[in-house]
């Protein structure tokens, strides 16, 4: 039997949440270990097959558009093309691997132990670290056996799959989408979302002729309709057909080709193309690691229950990231794990945020933060709304990008901000004065006398704090 090993504070899972909260507790004085199985390793999701490798596809078909025609500027138009498989290696080693290695880098400086394996939770006080990929039969390797202090879980999640498209061939999730070996002529993309509205928006820039089939009313549920009808429009320009009202049913696959069975108004119908992705959300990794082993108790959507800490309900056991309520964002996972880390060392943490700030980089980009009007009616709070385009902000015309506007949510009797909202060019760079100007409960006048330099594109913030203070300058 093998020997029991006593560690400090152990981390299941090195991705956005399981490595920050592993440098902070190294930094707050604990003994760190991180177990990561290695798929898709360190870094996680966001860091190998996610939001930074698909920034870096979008990058790219940015600068093909740029170079195929820049007519408005006075530059001449050139015959640009792609060299996709360079575009490829650039993504994975200049940009990933780059990141991923920093990552390592980071953990070994704040001497976190860092041992590869998978970690199955035997109970509330011990784990086995196996080794990673199939189990063999009858396999007497039993691992290294490990008790702990804390055990902070940061699991991640996974892509849905639906009935009928199984993730093989050519119907891919959202990392193969990724790692395409070329440019599809043409791309389906089940689920108008975040992710599906993204990649959609980047391969269609890279020159593939792009279906979103989208089951809701409108793709990019959860945005504000006036927000997505700016998107919408872009990508209709682009070329991109949206149908909404769609149920994906079946797919067939040859060598070269998938064909998608799906039904709109009880008619079904039929579209072919290269390659289909599916995106139609993420799972969290609550049930294959052992946890059903455990007391950890679990919500209806298998998530983790934790407290404003992100302590569950055994002792010693922590949760953050995409397996505890909330959205499933890479900025989330960082703070909860900064807050357990600082819990575990017995500082006042919380995660008492107003609003998690959440963007979408579609053309044109959109970012949004706290309420809506629509959730603080819900919350019988009487709001009023201030709106300033971006047709009014010199930066964005003279960057040629005047769609979109930015907006201001705050309460009718003291004008303190409780939601903003952005769709333009550079809202996810915004997102973070957004999310200052609501987590710190800024009132307009607040706003209106911070001195935005000009000409920026964040000077609408400003300008919409000008309307809601009733003196509009520039509309």
């Amino acid at each position: 039997m093998a020997e029991v090993e006593q560690k400090d504070t152990v981390v299941v899972g090195g991705g956005p949440g399981g490595y920050v909260a592993a440098i902070r507790a190294s930094e707050l004085g604990q003994k760190v270990t991180l177990i990561e199985k290695g798929d898709p390793g360190l870094g996680g999701v966001c860091l190998n097959v996610g939001c930074v490798p698909s920034k870096a596809l979008i990058a790219a078909g940015h600068r093909l558009q740029e170079a195929k025609d820049s007519s408005t500027y006075g530059v001449s138009k050139t015959d640009a093309t792609i060299d996709f498989k360079k575009t490829q290696e650039w993504k994975d080693k200049k940009v990933v691997d780059r990141m991923t290695r920093g990552v390592e880098m980071l953990l070994k400086k704040h001497k976190v132990e860092i041992i590869n394996g998978e970690a199955i939770l035997d109970n509330d006080h011990q784990l086995r670290v196996i080794k990673p990929g199939p189990k063999q039969f009858m396999d007497n390797d039993t691992g290294r056996t490990i008790t702990w202090k804390n055990l902070i879980l940061a699991t991640g999640s996974r892509p849905v799959e639906i009935p009928h498209f199984k993730f093989e061939g050519r119907v891919i999730d959202s990392t193969g989408c990724l790692n395409l070996p070329e440019i599809p002529k043409e791309l389906i993309v089940i689920g108008g979302g975040y992710i599906g509205s993204e990649l959609a928006g980047a391969y269609a820039n890279l020159g593939s002729h792009v279906t979103i089939l989208e089951g809701l009313p409108s793709i990019l549920n959860g945005f504000d309709d006036d927000m997505v009808k700016v998107v919408e429009k872009s990508m209709k320009k682009k070329g991109i057909d949206i149908i909404t009202g769609a149920m994906a049913k079946n797919s067939e696959q040859d060598d070269s080709s998938v064909t998608v069975t799906y039904e709109v108004d009880g008619k079904e119908q039929t579209i072919k193309a290269d390659y289909c992705m599916v995106s139609v959300g993420r799972k969290p990794n609550t049930d294959n690691f052992g946890l059903d082993m455990t007391s950890v108790e679990l919500n209806d959507h298998h998530q983790v229950i934790v407290d404003q800490q992100g302590r569950t309900n055994v002792d010693g056991i922590w949760a953050i990231g995409d397996i505890v309520p909330g959205p499933a964002l890479a900025h989330k996972a960082f703070f909860e794990a900064k807050t357990a880390a600082g819990a575990i060392a017995g500082k006042n943490t919380a995660n008492d945020w107003v609003g998690v700030p959440a963007v979408c980089f579609t053309d044109p980009e959109m970012a949004e933060v706290g309420l809506n009007k629509e959730q603080a009616k819900e919350k019988g709070i009487e709001v009023a709304t201030a709106q300033f385009p971006f047709a009014g902000n010199a930066r964005a015309v003279s960057l040629d990008s005047p769609d979109g506007f930015v907006r201001l949510i705050y309460t009718k009797d003291e004008k303190n901000v409780v939601g903003a909202q952005i769709v333009g060019p550079g809202a996810s760079d915004m997102a973070g004065e957004l999310s200052l100007i609501v987590n710190c409960g800024m009132n307009v006048e607040d706003v209106d006398l911070t001195i935005h330099p000009h000409p920026t594109l964040n000077e609408p913030i400003q300008e919409a704090a000008d309307i809601a203070m009733g003196f509009p300058t520039h509309i």
